[in-house]
């Protein structure tokens, strides 16, 4: 079965800015990211998608107390890494992203899915940003602090 080119990124943070990074376990590089991923179906909202992949990947709820899943109301489009096109259908190049932020208190217990990462940090918003692999998940994490303090 293939991938729907629809995904979502979730921003996980908290209210002092500190931004949560899973290292991809599948890549070559040093491939630190916010969570991501496809929808399961055509169908599914995103905000089902985004609450489904965070909990999937890091074991943390969008409904626990202290909580916040956010819609940020921005979409990337982009190319979708060659080393990862086998995963679509064919001629399928380009991918559309939808942005959310899950805000999550500074305790939040974070779980792995191995398969998926290998290791997790905790960093200031801009460190996060500068490391992440992705350039639009630089930008998403560079516009948290106007989406957090409005």
């Amino acid at each position: 079965m293939y991938k729907i080119p629809e995904s979502v990124l979730v921003v996980v943070h908290t209210a002092q800015l500190d931004v949560l990074l899973i290292r991809r376990a599948d890549s070559a590089v040093d491939f630190w990211q916010s969570v991501t991923g496809s929808k399961d179906h055509p169908g599914e909202d995103w905000h089902a998608t985004a609450a489904r992949e965070a909990a999937e990947e890091t074991g943390l709820r969008a409904d626990a107390p202290g909580c916040r899943l956010t819609d940020w109301g921005l979409e990337n489009v982009y190319t979708i890494y060659p080393q990862w096109l086998h995963r679509y259908a064919p001629g399928v190049t380009r991918n559309t992203e939808r942005v959310f932020g899950l805000q999550v208190p500074p305790d939040a217990p974070v779980v792995l899915n191995p398969r998926e990462h290998t290791a997790y940090a905790w960093m200031d918003w801009r460190a996060a940003a500068d490391r992440c692999y992705s350039p639009s998940n630089a930008e998403a994490i560079l516009w948290l602090p106007r989406l957090v303090h409005r």
